[in-house]
């Protein structure tokens, strides 16, 4: 009988995501990322996010 083993691969399930501190580039409020904050790259918040995220294109 074979046994399939989850190794892991892909996302995490087991408890939460670790956040990290960064400041949003458009507001300067204090946010939470679940990703280590790149100086070179901008970082937004929750809010500010929405004004920067690429509109998709409409399904018809």
């Amino acid at each position: 009988m074979n046994q399939r083993r989850n190794d892991g691969g892909g996302f995490r399930s087991s408890g939460p995501r670790e956040m990290h501190k960064a400041k949003c580039s458009d507001c300067g409020k204090e946010t939470e990322v679940p990703f280590v904050p790149d100086p070179d790259r901008p970082v937004y918040c929750r809010d500010c996010y929405q004004n920067h995220r690429p509109s998709r294109p409409q399904r018809y």
